[in-house]
């Protein structure tokens, strides 16, 4: 960075001038004083002159200053344009990332054996075309024609792929761990567990393969550097999954393994008081092939024609109190404003059209806690350009910092789920009550955010545009950075 220049002061101190030359000239007065007095039309003209040179100074060290402070000021960025890729000299300031090769049993062969990752069936199909699944050829009619095969079937659980994918192929991948300022860890753990969720398997079963990853990881010498603290994964499930406290409960204790403990972990929902989480966009059926496919949708969704003030797509739970029967049962009161698919057993899984077809046509989308506190659907509505309604703020304000904009109530409502209950707050008044230039200010703004919502088809990015992997890596990279300057270790 170039210094910044000092003007000179009005008053400098008499033992040293910080401009020698211009000293010189006003020692002239000594010299021509017995001999010009300030009545001489000469003695005014050389005073003149002379204030002409010190303010010609002055001006010419005012302008370098002002050139110096121009190359050197942080540039301010527009929503849509803030995730352009910076010059090729600044690409890697955060630094380099080593890949490890993991034994395969930890990825790629849990990907040969897809047929085995769900007791009910063959997931095969949904692992296609580097994890983001069949193309959605049915939504023909219902997208642009020439955006129809950057839609695909994408499963939720698909994240571990889709970065695993992209980080071969990261300007900033190094093959030299010595040069890295981070470590990433291609583990299929989400996969891994996933097999064994839903039926009668043993504590000992759904850890092995995290305990096997940890053991082969602390054996690297790149581990002992910093404890694990310049390591990150993803976990292509919700972090509840791996948090299992007895072994009798629910999921894998993978998070609570001692060695995970500073490994930073990039989840579709994380827990928003454990410092190492970090949440990352859910999955969505758009991947863009192009920065232009991003600007093309972006586009198509903000002239959408959008019959319906509100839609809900969701299922019932068998719990007491169930807020999404409540919403069903709403939606189809109000039919002539609000939208509804009721997603009862299979009729919203991967094949259909009418989730996305209704958030299209929807100014507003409810958006209520899932079977956890986040679900996909927050991610569905927003790249259609609809406005998410949310009930808790743990579903989106405390989990994608990264990604969405600081101020909550720029792109999307809050209501309260208790004054829904208990009748003291209308979702059709209060959506109703926002203007014209409000809904279009939200709705805008929505859509400007729609490339940190989007993993990227191409290996190598959108070019000029930061989906959301390169989002998440650059986030990643900046707060080891961080750590590392500060200190911050434990």
């Amino acid at each position: 960075m170039l210094p910044y220049s000092k003007l000179p002061s009005p008053d400098p101190p008499p033992k040293k001038s910080k401009f020698p030359e211009l000293d010189q000239k006003s020692s002239l007065n000594g010299l021509i004083y017995p001999t010009l007095s300030l009545q001489s039309p000469r003695s005014w003209l050389l005073l003149v002159i002379l204030l002409l040179q010190v303010i010609f100074v002055l001006v010419l060290r005012s302008v370098s200053m002002s050139f110096s402070t121009s190359h050197v000021a942080p540039q301010q960025s527009h929503p849509e344009i803030s995730a352009s890729v910076p010059r090729v000299s600044d690409q890697c300031e955060l630094g380099k990332i080593y890949v490890y090769d993991l034994p395969k049993a930890l990825n790629e062969d849990l990907l040969q054996n897809c047929h085995e990752l769900n007791p009910w069936g063959s997931r095969c199909d949904m692992l296609l075309n580097d994890g983001f699944g069949r193309q959605a050829s049915a939504l023909n009619g219902v997208v642009p024609e020439n955006l129809v095969p950057a839609w695909h079937w994408t499963d939720q659980f698909v994240l571990e792929i889709i970065f695993h994918r992209r980080i071969l192929n990261h300007r900033c991948r190094t093959l030299e761990p010595e040069s890295a300022a981070a470590f990433y860890i291609p583990f299929y753990v989400g996969l891994a567990v996933g097999k064994y969720l839903w039926s009668d398997s043993s504590a000992k079963a759904r850890d092995m393969h995290c305990d096997l990853m940890l053991k082969w990881v602390q054996d690297q010498p790149y581990w002992n550097r910093s404890d694990g603290w310049d390591h990150f994964t993803a976990m292509g499930r919700i972090t509840w999954d791996f948090r299992r406290s007895k072994d009798e409960d629910w999921g894998s204790s993978c998070i609570y393994k001692k060695a995970m403990r500073n490994i930073t972990r990039l989840l579709i929902e994380r827990n928003p008081w454990d410092y190492f989480d970090v949440g990352v966009p859910y999955p969505t059926g758009f991947h863009p092939r192009s920065a232009s496919d991003v600007t093309q949708w972006q586009d198509y969704v903000r002239s959408r024609n959008r019959s319906s003030l509100y839609c809900f797509a969701g299922a019932t739970r068998m719990v007491k109190n169930d807020f999404r029967s409540m919403l069903l049962s709403h939606c189809k009161n109000e039919s002539g404003s609000c939208r509804v698919v009721d997603c009862e057993g299979t009729r919203c899984m991967n094949g259909t059209s009418a989730i996305l077809e209704t958030f299209l046509d929807s100014v507003f989308c409810l958006q209520p806690r899932g079977d956890s506190f986040t679900r996909r659907s927050i991610f569905d509505c927003m790249v259609a350009g609809s406005i998410p309604v949310f009930f808790w703020k743990r579903s989106a304000y405390f989990q994608y910092a990264w990604f969405l904009p600081d101020e909550p109530g720029s792109y999307s409502v809050f209501i309260d789920r208790n004054e829904v209950r208990n009748g003291t707050k209308s979702i059709k008044a209060v959506l109703e009550s926002y203007s014209q230039e409000e809904v279009k200010r939200m709705r805008d703004k929505v859509i400007d955010y729609i490339p940190k919502f989007i993993y990227a088809k191409s290996r190598e990015g959108l070019g000029t545009i930061k989906d959301a992997f390169d989002v998440a890596i650059d986030g990643v990279l900046r707060r080891i950075k961080e750590q590392q300057e500060l200190g911050f270790k434990w």
